[in-house]
């Protein structure tokens, strides 16, 4: 059997489930910053007790407790407000649960492989299955103490889990932990203050079809006034009828704000939320909303006038374009970003990447071919051990951030995207493609070459090359085809067409019908079909 593992099969990708769009809530007075920071403090306060009381039932929580829950929190704000808090606490239980399931498998997979390589002698090579032993008995005995210590962080998270504690902290860890670390982070006392009662407030509310502009407790009309529905024990504050308040700033979204308007005028739900952003003291605005499910491009339909294969790299995205037998059109190109600096600018940098690759693929009508990558297994220290270069590099690469926003994009521009398996595309695009590719004038990258691997297996070619053309006087003459047929193509293996003409490259007029069959050939050991005549053998007694 071959030590190769299966490869899964291309699929076009679905696109996004949902938008997001956010603007910023301009020309607000201070009457209205402060309504904002009093509804979002006492809305923290209520969501702050809900998921205490939603982490405290854990795995013995059910609709009775949920429904007691929301008519405590009615009583204080409002219905709305009691429903947008409880669906937001079962959210972050929920995605507590996951992280805490993925904790454990990284503890798991790091406890196993240190238990193997700990069996296996000090010094002997692994293999492409395992991982050999330790370099040094100093490497193996400090090993052996990391493995008691991820078995002891095993075993609490475990019994957690078993008893359906989670850890959840409302404004996030790691601000929390900044709190220790003021003068790295940069921060002083008041600012970090600031900073963490911005991140535990609660104004966010989800939206209801039918309702008028489609959410009541947080309404923006198609001609950009917001109000706000405001809790109980704060109506005082209304400045319009029913308990409402309505704020100075006029909105509208820049991107995607025709969707937006076609959703409130119709009365479609739209999610909104209210955030402030304290380092830039702004306010902000973000509007969201599910799409309905769309049938994709079907994979042939994607395949049809070829695609263009994209492989995805720390600091640039390698492409190439292919036809539809799998052949490289063109140039390569190489859409660099850098990842260095703030976040903002690393998104910038990714965003604007994409962007160019995208309208060269729209200029041609093509799809894109991308890797299925997951890194979320191959980032631990006991899976690479010493090679900290090659773990930092997996570790900066945005895959993640890239598929999001690849899909996303993609979509708006009606362009499919075609996922395909990642294992051996470097590997097998390195070893068939790079060398043939490069030219005195054009040298070829293993990036480049994998690019052409990934988009030829996305057609569903075989990554390998056809055999190259034997030397002339040997078999056909140099006559063997390089260039790619169809998958379904019949006899694409087998003999050329007969091409009628006095000569062709390799074939003199009248001797094309068996051209590539050895047997045809008058050779030793070969029988000869048109022959006439057979040679015997010499009588031994001559």
């Amino acid at each position: 059997m071959s030590g190769l593992r299966e490869v899964a099969a291309p699929f076009v990708v679905l696109g996004p489930s949902g938008v997001a769009v956010r603007t910023r809530l301009k020309h607000l007075g201070a009457g209205d910053e402060q309504v904002l920071r009093l509804v979002g403090d006492l809305l923290g306060s209520l969501a702050a007790r809900d998921l205490k009381a939603r982490c405290s039932a854990g795995l013995e929580h059910d609709t009775e407790q949920w429904a007691q829950r929301k008519r405590v929190l009615t009583e204080e704000s409002s219905s709305r407000w009691a429903g947008s808090i409880t669906k937001a606490t079962h959210d972050q239980w929920a995605l507590a649960r996951r992280g805490q399931l993925a904790h454990i498998q990284s503890l798991q997979a790091g406890i196993e492989t240190i238990t193997h390589r700990l069996s296996v002698p000090v010094g002997e090579k692994g293999t492409k299955r395992a991982p050999g032993g330790y370099r040094s008995g100093r490497e193996w005995f400090a090993e052996s103490r990391r493995l008691h210590v991820l078995e002891d962080r095993l075993q609490p998270v475990r019994a957690d889990r078993e008893a359906g504690v989670v850890h959840v902290v409302r404004g996030g860890k790691r601000l929390l932990n900044t709190r220790r670390h003021l003068d790295a982070a940069q921060l002083t006392e008041p600012e970090w203050r600031q900073r963490w009662q911005a991140g535990r407030r609660f104004l966010q509310a989800d939206g209801e079809s039918g309702k008028r502009y489609g959410n009541e407790t947080i309404r923006v009309t198609d001609d950009g006034e917001v109000s706000l529905k405001l809790p109980a024990p704060l109506a005082h504050l209304a400045n319009a009828p029913h308990g409402r308040y309505v704020l100075a700033a006029r909105v509208s979204f820049a991107h995607r704000g025709e969707q937006w308007a076609d959703r409130v005028t119709a009365n479609r739900a739209v999610a909104y939320r209210v955030h402030e952003d304290t380092a830039r003291g702004r306010w902000y605005l973000t509007a969201s909303w599910t799409n309905p499910l769309v049938p994709t491009v079907p994979l042939e339909a994607a395949r049809a006038n070829g695609l263009v294969g994209v492989d995805t790299n720390a600091d640039h995205l390698a492409a190439w374009r292919l036809d539809v037998h799998g052949n490289p059109v063109g140039e390569p190109l190489r859409f660099g970003y850098g990842l260095s600096g703030a976040a903002d600018h690393r998104d910038a940098q990714v965003r604007h990447a994409l962007i160019r690759l995208l309208h060269w693929a729209q200029r041609h009508g093509l799809a894109i071919a991308v890797e299925d990558l997951d890194f979320t297994t191959e980032k631990t220290r006991e899976k690479h051990g010493r090679r900290k270069r090659f773990r930092k590099l997996i570790s900066g690469m945005p895959v993640a951030r890239l598929r999001a926003r690849l899909v996303a994009m993609a979509a708006k521009l009606g362009i499919p995207i075609v996922a395909v398996d990642a294992a051996y595309t470097s590997k097998w695009g390195a070893q068939h493609w790079q060398k043939p590719l490069t030219s005195r004038n054009r040298k070829t990258t293993r990036h480049d070459a994998a690019a052409v691997a990934i988009g030829r297996r996305a057609l569903g070619h075989p990554i390998r090359r056809r055999t190259a053309p034997p030397l002339h006087d040997q078999s056909d003459r140099a006559g063997h085809r390089t260039v790619q047929a169809r998958p379904g193509t019949p006899g694409r293996e087998g003999n050329r067409p007969r091409i009628p003409g006095p000569r062709t490259r390799s074939v003199r007029a009248g001797r094309g019908e068996n051209a590539v069959d050895q047997n045809a050939q008058h050779r030793s050991g070969r029988s000869a079909e048109h022959g006439f005549w057979q040679q015997d053998s010499l009588p031994l007694s001559l």
